[in-house]
């Protein structure tokens, strides 16, 4: 293929979605019941005054292809936010990938689900092999430069979160396992309940008022305001079966 004068962009040059593989290649193993679990409490729970959901993508076990040099390396974090791209309004514009050389924008936040397989290469703790891709850390930090790390090993119950600072990578301290984004007005932070009838400590957005309430969280705070609602109209001697 000949050079055009001037080159054409990578948007119109390089692989898309469409081109590139959307399924797990070469690896083993697929999401267990927790990484589900936590990855929809994670999405169900976020919503930034600052950002309106048509503009900021939430993803989990979305290939983030990388590199436009190597073109078919990729990443597949456990959950993903990017901030300021358009969300799909209809099932046929849906993402299968995640391409930065066509979406132009890095994620802003990453959270890696610690399994003692991928430990070690989470938090950076392993050494590139030889003409292989990149690690996840080298990835995340060097060449998306991805302004928030969040790791999170439920076997030790140990939440640790990194930020971007200069070159690389510095840990945030966590007194109350918790954290605040000033550019989501959120924190994240370690909570203990039950989530899809599931109790355990679950990594969950807050705001200023508290926890983030889940749809179920919303019915049951409404039902009870419409219990109180009607005892104290029965209080007061108005029965409100009888109101329209």
């Amino acid at each position: 293929m000949y050079q055009t004068d001037p080159p054409r962009p990578p948007q119109e040059t390089m692989p898309t979605m469409y081109d590139l593989p959307s399924e797990l290649v070469g690896e083993s193993g697929l999401p267990d019941e927790f990484h589900c679990i936590q990855a929809d409490l994670l999405s169900e729970t976020c919503h930034s005054p600052n950002y309106s959901s048509s503009e900021i993508l939430l993803a989990s076990d979305l290939n983030l292809y990388y590199d436009p040099r190597h073109p078919l390396w990729y990443k597949r974090p456990d959950w993903y936010m990017v901030l300021g791209v358009p969300t799909a309004n209809q099932q046929q514009e849906l993402r299968l990938s995640y391409v930065i050389w066509q979406e132009g924008v890095a994620p802003f936040l990453v959270v890696e689900l610690l399994s003692p397989g991928t430990e070690q290469e989470d938090l950076g703790q392993t050494l590139r092999e030889a003409n292989k891709p990149p690690t996840k850390w080298e990835v995340y930090e060097r060449i998306l430069r991805v302004p928030y790390y969040v790791v999170y090993d439920r076997y030790k119950n140990n939440f640790r979160a990194f930020k971007l600072n200069g070159a690389g990578y510095e840990e945030i301290p966590l007194p109350e396992q918790r954290f605040w984004l000033k550019e989501l007005d959120l924190g994240l932070g370690l909570w203990p309940g039950t989530y899809q009838q599931t109790s355990g400590l679950w990594l969950r957005w807050y705001n200023s008022a508290g926890w983030i309430p889940t749809l179920k969280e919303q019915a049951q705070q409404a039902r009870q305001r419409a219990d109180k609602l009607a005892e104290y109209l029965r209080s007061q001697g108005i029965d409100p079966d009888t109101l329209t």
